[in-house]
This record gives C-alpha cells, sequence and structure tokens, in this order.
C-alpha cells in the first residue's frame, strides 16, 4: 500500500509517498510560503532529480493539490491516478488528552482536534486544514491523524502535573504533554531492533535534538517523562526557544522593557535559545560549530550550555527510570554533531560508564552504537524518521 504522509505548517506543507511494504520513500518534497508572495513546490522522485516549480498557492488546498499533481504528473510523477494512494496520514501536532494513540479521522475526530487548539494554536489549525484540503480532493481515500503527543500519553501523574492549582487541570486541562512523540517511538524502538533486544526489556533515553529538541525516558516500552511540557516551549534550550526558565523572569522583563504577555512570549519562543544567547548570530548548530572552533566566546558559551543541559535532562531521566541501558542521539544536530556528543558524553556521562568510539562517533546516516565494547551504557546514534513513523501507523489502521 501506497500511504500519503502530509505535514502542515501555518506556510509550508512537507510530504511523503511511501511504499509501506518495504518501507521506502516513493517521492518527497515540500510546498513553501503557502499564502505568501513567492509561493513554491520542491519536489522529489525517488531516483530522480529535484524540481522547484514556483507557482501561487493561495491556501492549502492549492498546495494539496500541487503535491497530487506532482505525483500524477505524467513525465516525473510516480503513480498513474490517486487509486493508487491508500491512505493519508496526517501529523497532529497537539492531541490532549483526547488521543493517546493513531485514529481514523471522521467529523467527531475533527472536532476533538480542534478543540486543542488552544494548546498549539500554530500548528493545529494548519494540521486541520490539511485535512479537510485532502479529504476535499481525495473523498475516498482513507485519512487517519497520527499525534505528536500521544506517545507520551502514557506518563503517569507524577510526570504530567505541575506545582499550580489542581483547578487549573480539571478545568483547562494544563499539564506536560510532551512532543517529537514519533520521534521518540521511532527511535527507541529502532535502538533495540539494532541491538538484537527486546523493547520492553530496555531503559532508553531518546535525545531528539535539533531546531526544535527534547529528551525522553522510555522505560520497558512506554514513555514515563519527557522535557517539553504544555508547549514546546519548555525543557531544552533550542534554536530560537529559551527552554527552561524562572517564570519571574517573564514579570521581570515585562516590567523593565514595558512588554505585553504576547510580545514576552513572543521573545522566549523566537528570540532566545542559542539566536538569543549568540547575540542573534544564529539558531544554525552548523554555524555555532564553525565558531565554536574559532573560539568565539558566545558561540562556545551556548554550546556549552546546550550541552550541559542535555546531560542534566539525561541524568534527571536516569533517575526517573532508576537507572538507564541506552541513550541515543537523533534529529538534525543529535546525528550531525559529533563534537556536541562527544561534549556531552565525555564531560558528563563518565558516573553511566558512557565510554565513547570517536571514530564510531565520526560516522553519519547510519544506526550505530558509537560507545566502545567495554561501555556500560550504550551510546547510539539512529537518524530518525518521523515520516516512515507516521506511514506504519496510518497503515496498521488502514489494512
Amino acid at each position: 500500500m501506497n500511504i500519503l504522509v502530509i505535514n502542515c505548517g501555518s506556510s509550508s506543507l512537507k510530504f511523503q509517498l511511501i511504499d509501506s511494504e518495504n518501507e521506502k520513500w516513493i517521492a518527497k518534497g515540500i510546498c513553501e510560503r503557502i499564502g505568501i508572495d513567492g509561493s513554491r513546490i520542491v519536489y522529489t522522485p525517488a531516483g530522480g532529480d529535484k524540481e522547484v516549480t514556483e507557482s501561487v498557492m493561495v491556501n492549502h488546498t492549492d498546495a494539496i493539490r500541487l503535491v497530487l499533481d506532482a505525483l500524477t504528473n505524467e513525465k516525473t510523477g510516480v503513480v498513474k491516478d490517486l487509486s493508487e494512494i491508500g491512505a493519508v496520514g496526517h501529523r497532529i501536532v497537539h492531541g490532549g488528552e483526547k488521543f493517546s494513540k493513531a485514529t481514523n479521522i471522521d467529523e467527531e475526530v475533527l472536532k476533538a482536534i480542534e478543540e486543542c487548539n488552544d494548546l498549539a494554536p500554530l500548528h493545529n489549525p494548519a494540521n486541520l486544514i490539511g485535512i479537510r484540503a485532502c479529504k476535499e480532493l481525495m473523498p475516498d481515500t482513507p485519512m487517519v491523524a497520527v499525534f505528536d503527543t500521544a506517545f507520551h500519553q502514557t506518563m503517569p501523574e507524577k510526570a504530567y502535573l505541575y506545582g499550580i492549582p489542581y483547578e487549573y487541570y480539571e478545568k483547562y486541562k494544563i499539564r506536560r504533554y510532551g512532543f517529537h512523540g514519533t520521534s521518540h517511538a521511532y527511535v527507541s524502538k529502532r535502538a533495540a531492533e539494532v541491538l538484537g533486544k527486546n523493547y520492553e526489556d530496555l531503559k532508553i533515553i531518546v535525545c531528539h535534538l535539533g531546531n526544535g529538541a527534547s529528551v525522553s525516558a522510555v522505560d520497558h516500552g512506554k514513555c514515563v517523562d519527557t522535557s517539553m511540557g504544555l508547549t514546546p516551549l519548555e525543557g531544552l534550550i533550542m534554536g530560537t526557544r529559551s527552554g527552561d526558565i524562572d517564570p519571574a523572569i517573564i514579570e521581570f522583563i515585562a516590567h523593565r522593557e514595558n512588554k505585553s504577555i504576547d510580545e514576552i512570549m513572543a521573545v522566549l519562543n523566537k528570540k532566545s535559545g542559542l539566536l538569543g544567547m549568540t547575540k542573534n548570530f544564529s539558531s544554525d548548530f552548523r554555524d555555532l560549530e564553525d565558531a565554536y572552533f574559532k573560539d568565539d566566546k558566545l558561540a562556545i558559551s551556548a554550546v556549552e550550555a546546550f550541552a550541559y543541559r542535555v546531560a542534566k535532562y539525561i541524568g534527571a531521566y536516569t533517575a526517573a527510570m532508576n537507572g538507564v541501558d541506552v541513550i541515543c542521539f537523533t534529529a538534525g544536530v543529535g546525528e550531525n554533531a559529533a563534537f556536541l556528543r562527544s561534549i556531552i558524553c565525555n564531560n558528563y556521562l563518565g558516573y553511566l560508564g558512557v565510554e565513547i568510539d570517536e571514530e564510531l562517533n565520526s560516522k553519519r546516516g547510519e544506526d550505530i552504537a558509537i560507545t566502545t565494547p567495554d561501555s556500560k551504557t550504550i551510546a547510539m546514534v539512529i537518524p530518525t524518521n518521523e515520516e516512515l513513523a507516521i506511514a506504519r501507523e496510518t497503515c496498521a489502521l488502514c489494512k
């Protein structure tokens, strides 16, 4: 079965068509600047060249239409008609407490997703637009919602409740939800596969390190804690997000800078993190790595603070699970920044008996253990594949 995976942002739409039999992508791409001047679609068929086409996209329906046209194009398309697409899997950022697993989409599910809009105002509305666009253009094709938050719904109360009046949880469902769930699920399961061990026998910590970053504790196949919270702002220092801070900072800056709560939240989400710590030099770790090795003071302090926060969460989650067997690094930074993995493991994880093999650590693009045979705890690099994870869950529901 061919599964079309759709990931809608506020002004973008990523897609992959995946053959569920061999789990390889057939075509992939992105629609950029939807509703903005200069919109374009980037499309790549497997084994073919990347195509970039500028085209007006007023809304996500236009974008979906262009995606389907590209997939069925006579010259570079990969299917003859839409009947060859067995199902569509939609990434949904926030499912609240309503969804603990992927689900077939009907009007009741759409309404439930819409009720979570307040929890993810930048993402869920765009996700819903993508679903409705696909339903309009592919009315007879099964649609499945796969939630970023679902994997973390196994967390116990002690991990997800905040130290605020309980009535706010009762009235507004304010609690820790966590994100990057499809990545954490895929990577933790893949690590067990690579090691040839039973997933339910392992204590695994997954470090999803990218422009958005989060850590999760997976104890015997279930997530028991994760660093992101009610929103993706909590947790690690990120590309432009502050991560954990003293809440009183918000009031302090608001008074000193005469800013509204909305303005302060924009600063914490878009102008903080690595970008803010380097005085707007860059949020891209490739730039920071280059500056780090050129002895740039701000880059060094930002990178070291980032590494330190990751190591603190690893320590916290080792305690939460009363031990750890495997530590996984994934996502753009986690997979590619070997020097960062070395800093984290060599400077902070000696107490866990982590011994890095620097030759193995220098490799890229592989599912690989980067520790020596004598290492008491295994550290691994597992390239994430959220699209494949979504396709698997979609296929399981639609077969």
